[in-house]
């Protein structure tokens, strides 16, 4: 049984035999601009950049829209290292909000809240794959023309009032790690509607170098491009998301159905008009349960489980002067008794049924 091991087979070995054939293997080679191509047409989205990393796009987009020193970005307190870390990359400070107790994603009315004339963005994050609050947080943003980038990089394949996540802000970033619902290895994507953005930041990820005059870098450029091999294991993996996401969705219908009933474990909640992709399958337990415990029960029956993000406060480099537990009293609660369960396509139905019934037991 897999918690979130990728899903590749034939079809990505043949991709990726061909590339290795053609010697397209580097940055260059045409399977980026089409991995690119297929991934704005399926969100209905206008343009995407590829790069090295979801990191690098969240990196990438602060960048391109100016953000730096003396800035501010407002930022859920619970959600993975790698959204906030690129805050810092650019000098910015970052502005920890709570979360909503259901849906575990930003509190649009802690947003509005926490913006100052510091702040020049708001980033989303539709965490285990759940759409964040992005009409209101829209609203906001537009009200105190605030830019929005979306960390989309867990809910692929999700949408809100029928539009897909990453395409609500100034820029939607992916990412395409092994334990993503699709994956190239590594690598990330920028979506954008506007045309001379999205250009300028693939120029910035190829070190910021004029093709036409050599190697002249006009500007400060970043080593972030993706390469050709992990550009033809995304085509690849496109051709099978359709289906990844019809797994992840009958699997929550299972965890659902099964568990729906314990009244010592729920489950993350959608917000109206959003539908999750269900990235990750993830329940919460009651105060009294010792979570550690489970975990070890589980384990010693062959399920692996993993807990919630740590709230970003933990970290010595984000700690603040405050409690911490009193200003962010949902994302610790969400924190300390939340667990990830088995959610990689790999799995069968029965291994699913197979968590379900050793969490009733364990539980």
């Amino acid at each position: 049984m897999e918690l979130d091991a990728p899903n590749v087979g034939e079809i990505e070995k043949q991709r990726l035999q061909k590339v290795i054939e053609s010697s397209f293997i580097s940055t260059y080679g045409p399977q980026v601009g089409e991995f690119e191509n297929q991934m704005a047409a399926f969100l209905g989205a206008n343009y995407a950049a590829a790069v090295q990393s979801g990191t690098a796009a969240i990196h990438m987009a602060l960048h391109e829209l100016g953000i730096g020193p003396g800035d501010e970005v407002i930022v859920p307190v619970l959600t993975f290292v790698a959204t906030v870390n690129p805050v810092k990359y650019v000098g910015a400070t970052p502005v920890f909000v709570d979360v909503d107790p259901s849906a575990w994603t930003m509190d649009p009315r802690k947003v509005e809240a926490a913006i100052t004339p510091r702040t020049k963005a708001i980033i989303v994050v539709h965490l285990y794959g759940n759409p964040g609050a992005l009409p209101e947080l829209r609203a906001a943003a537009k009200k105190y023309r605030l830019a929005v980038i979306e960390d989309a990089t867990e809910s692929l394949g999700a949408t809100y009032q029928g539009q897909h996540t990453g395409t609500w802000g100034d820029f939607g970033c992916l990412s395409f790690n092994g334990n993503k619902t699709i994956t190239t290895g590594g690598g990330g994507m920028i979506i954008g509607q506007a045309e001379d953005r999205i250009k300028h930041i693939r120029f910035l990820v190829n070190q910021g170098r004029d093709e036409q005059r050599g190697y002249f870098h006009p500007e400060m450029g970043f080593n972030y491009r993706m390469t050709n091999l992990e550009a033809a294991l995304g085509l690849a993996q496109m051709e099978r998301l359709p289906y990844f996401l019809q797994v992840k969705e009958r699997f929550h219908a299972i965890y659902t159905a099964e568990l729906g009933n314990c009244c010592r474990i729920h489950f993350q909640q959608e917000l109206p008009q959003a539908k999750s992709s269900w990235w990750f399958n993830c329940v919460g337990l009651d105060p009294d349960c010792d979570i550690s415990a489970l975990q070890k029960s589980l384990k010693d029956r062959g399920i692996p489980t993993r807990r919630f993000f740590m709230p970003l406060v933990e970290f010595p480099m984000y700690q603040g002067t405050g409690n911490n537990r009193e200003l962010y009293p949902n994302a610790y609660a969400i924190y300390e008794k939340g667990l990830c369960l088995p959610s990689s396509t790999i799995n069968s139905e029965e291994d699913i049924r197979a968590v379900c019934r050793a969490l009733r037991e364990c539980a």
